[in-house]
């Protein structure tokens, strides 16, 4: 029986894919644990630059929790399991609440994006759709609350009064309204949408590490920190960045020159 999730790497890009697309490519706590899996297998290889997460299909990225399961009460978790993912932050479908994640992630969001699945594409950095994605915290029917980060990634993406409206409301809407507010960065036909999430990936990983992931640490540790906090946050990766093995002295060197980066390690 063909896995519910998997991950492949080609080149440097790690595919991360929900392959349940006979239910919507929704979430039990089997896909939620291999997620989980590939997420942290994508944090520690060192030969893998940029994530493209997307589900399997032309219909749906991801629908969210499989309410089936959770009509059951979650199935084979035990409340000894449960209390120690609530402990641990990961989240319930999988590594939605990490946030050790330093490498460049991309949704390719391939139809429905709702509830749980909303959240997922907001765990990325970039969020690319295809030209039929809809969108919606559609979890809000059924009485289902936000537990993959909803409730703190949305608002610092589209902004807190249409996150609340989205939030309050559940509604649902398309593409169009999606790139409009700023939650997808970019609207591609149905049929380029993985070409150019590779490509996008490809474009990256060809760019030196080492400053992307400084950067992008800042950023994510001083959210939520007073100006002069996060101030010292980035001095203190910018530090670390002049002293890694290939320091930014050999990028300067190279525009000067003008030569391309003769870079030791990936321009790590």
């Amino acid at each position: 029986m063909p896995a519910k999730a998997f991950y492949e790497k080609r080149n440097r890009v790690f595919y991360i894919t929900i392959n349940r697309p006979e239910v919507h490519n929704c979430v039990d706590t089997e896909t939620a644990a291999l997620l989980a899996d590939a997420w942290r297998a994508f944090r520690d290889d060192d030969d893998a630059f940029v994530a493209v997460m997307t589900g399997a299909g032309d219909k749906s990225f991801c629908s969210g929790a499989d309410l089936k399961q959770v009509s059951q009460g979650w199935g084979p978790v035990t409340e000894d399991q449960f209390r120690v993912q609530l402990q641990n932050l990961e989240g319930f479908l999988g590594y939605t609440l990490g946030v050790d994640i330093y490498k460049p992630m991309i949704a390719a969001i391939n139809g429905y994006c709702f509830a749980g699945g909303l959240e997922i594409a907001c765990m990325c950095d970039i969020r690319l759709a295809a030209d039929h994605a809809e969108f919606g915290i559609l979890n809000r029917r059924w009485n289902v609350g936000l537990g993959d980060g909803g409730t703190q990634r949305l608002w610092r993406i589209v902004g807190l009064g249409r996150a609340l409206e989205m939030i309050i409301t559940g509604r649902r809407f398309d593409v169009e309204e999606a790139y409009r507010i700023g939650l997808v960065n970019e609207i591609v036909p149905r049929d380029r949408l993985m070409a150019r999430a590779t490509e996008l990936a490809e474009h990256i990983c060809q760019l030196p590490q080492g400053a992307i992931r400084s950067d992008k640490e800042a950023l994510m540790r001083g959210i939520g920190r007073p100006l002069e906090e996060g101030f010292r946050i980035e001095a203190e990766m910018m530090r670390t960045l002049m002293l890694r093995r290939d320091s930014m002295a050999e990028g300067a060197r190279a525009f000067v020159e003008k030569r391309r980066p003769g870079w030791k390690r990936h321009g790590l």
